[in-house]
């Protein structure tokens, strides 16, 4: 199976990208949107990851 078809893929490749940007290089400007783009890919990569220790509404009971 070709790994890009794997959930998740561009938002690694986008996060990876992003995190190997040297910053220090950068205005100010956009150094923060650098952190900003970052820390949203993180929130939603955790977001898109599968919960093994919650309960989901398929096995609950009615």
């Amino acid at each position: 199976m070709d790994p890009r078809d794997t959930p998740g893929y561009r938002l690694h490749r986008a996060l990876s990208s992003l995190t190997s940007i040297d910053s220090d290089q950068l205005e100010p400007a956009d150094q923060e949107r650098i952190s900003t783009a970052t820390t949203l890919l993180e929130q939603v990569d955790f977001l898109t990851q599968p919960n093994t220790t919650r309960d989901g509404d398929v096995n609950r009971e009615s």
